[in-house]
């Protein structure tokens, strides 16, 4: 056997050791998503630095203060949308692609915005390489909302303290977010439906702690 293979059989088994111990044993089990992340190469999106570690649980950094969500997170949210062929998806933190690609290969469409034109331009490349035709990527700042339609599912890639009103008025009715809310330690992740022009249903699915999404809305703290 050479080189290339041994390498390959190892990247294998990386690959099936991080579904196998980190993901199924946190409560992912759909086989869609699960055989998604054997399709979509996680380490041919990580930074070039970084490639050892793309099976590792644990967030990437990606510079200028940003980092790619662990292998089990991004897994979490990708079952936790029910995602459809006919969604069309609002994503806010591209990164450098990888939870982008996830989700392109399960829906219509993705419009995601990133704030730093580095990263925008490595996913934009990442998504390319990959064949992946079905996403736009806009610079910009979506952290209190992104007036450029309605969506059927939108995605916050980190944390905010306080939820913008603007999200959840983004949504088509039967639409729904994900998104991580609160301040460290105490963040819950939740999808939010809506169900009618004014009703929304919000559940708590887990409670975790990501890296806060860059000029989100802040919660006002009291003093007495």
């Amino acid at each position: 056997m050479n080189l290339d293979h041994i390498q390959l059989n190892m990247r294998e088994q990386a690959r099936f050791n991080m579904i196998e111990q980190q993901i199924r044993t946190w409560e992912v089990l759909d086989p869609t998503v699960l055989d998604l992340l054997h399709v979509v190469p996680r380490e041919e999106f990580v930074p070039s630095q970084y490639v050892g570690l793309a099976f590792a649980d644990l967030e990437i950094p990606l510079g200028n203060g940003e980092s790619m969500l662990s292998p089990k997170m991004e897994a979490r949210i990708v079952q936790s949308l029910s995602l459809k062929p006919t969604d069309t998806v609002l994503e806010i933190g591209t990164g450098i692609g990888y939870l982008t690609a996830l989700l392109a290969k399960l829906t219509k469409q993705v419009s995601s915005v990133e704030r730093i034109a580095e990263l925008a331009a490595a996913a934009i490349g990442n998504l390319r390489k990959h064949g992946i035709n079905n996403v736009t990527v806009e610079t910009g700042d979506g952290a209190q909302g992104w007036n450029a339609g309605t969506y059927d599912v939108i995605v916050l890639g980190g944390s905010v303290p306080e939820l913008a009103p603007a999200f959840q008025q983004s949504l088509n009715i039967g639409g729904r977010l994900f998104a991580v809310i609160g301040e460290a330690p105490a963040m819950e992740a939740k999808l939010i439906t809506r169900l009618g022009a004014d009703h929304f249903q919000s559940i708590v699915l887990f409670e975790t702690c990501i890296p806060v999404l860059e000029n989100a809305p802040q919660r006002e703290h009291f003093t007495f």
